[in-house]
């Protein structure tokens, strides 16, 4: 029986560490051979309790990662992260397959810690003119610092610039797409990125951290 045939027919779920079942066979040939992520897919879709776990083995660990990012702390994140699975099962059958899995959980995830975000400490609007100045010079690139140790400097940004640089430095998204998920107009997103990569050049200058380019 092949790994898909067992995920789409198979009658229980049985862990590799269950030591009597008829199906204990099927279950370590899977363990030997990893599922697809189309097989995990229509695993899940099928209501499979063990294609649930491994999706959610395979992606719990980088997830969380995305989650502490936007989180004020690691209780907060585990809610996001529980959130953002019960709506990944929830919607499952929405995915299209036209982007890789990973990259539909992420935005699911980001979605969940905008919506704890919210419920938790509403972003503050500011204007334009609240900010100094003087910015961040251009010669100043992120990308020359050490990732792990800008990761924890961003968690210490207040929560606002915290939400903009990481949905634009890290995500991706463009600033009017932030203004949008957040209710800011783009000039604000543009404004609160400038300011949160100046306090972060601050601390890094202040602290004498020596720039490595990221591999």
């Amino acid at each position: 029986m092949s790994t898909a045939t067992w995920f789409a027919f198979g009658a229980d779920d049985v862990l590799p560490d269950q030591t009597s079942s008829p199906r204990l066979t099927a279950s370590r040939s899977m363990t030997a051979n990893p599922p697809t992520e189309a097989e995990l897919i229509d695993g899940c879709l099928r209501g499979r309790s063990l294609a649930q776990k491994l999706l959610y083995d395979k992606y719990a660990g980088k997830m969380m990662a995305v989650c502490l990012r936007y989180a004020q702390t690691t209780f907060e994140a585990e809610d996001v992260l529980q959130e953002g699975f019960v709506t990944v099962f929830r919607t499952l059958a929405s995915f299209r397959r036209e982007c890789p899995l990973e990259f539909w959980i992420r935005r699911i995830m980001i979605n969940a810690a905008l919506r704890q975000h919210r419920r938790n400490a509403s972003l503050v609007a500011v204007s334009d003119g609240d900010y100094p100045a003087t910015l961040a010079s251009e010669e100043f690139t992120l990308s020359n610092y050490n990732f792990q140790e800008l990761l924890a400097m961003v968690q210490e940004l207040a929560p606002r610039y915290r939400m903009v640089f990481n949905l634009y430095a890290i995500e991706g998204y463009t600033h009017k797409e932030i203004g949008e998920l957040l209710g800011i107009t783009e000039g604000t997103s543009k404004s609160q990125y400038s300011r949160a990569r100046v306090i972060l050049q601050s601390k890094l200058e202040r602290l004498g951290t020596p720039t490595r380019h990221v591999s």
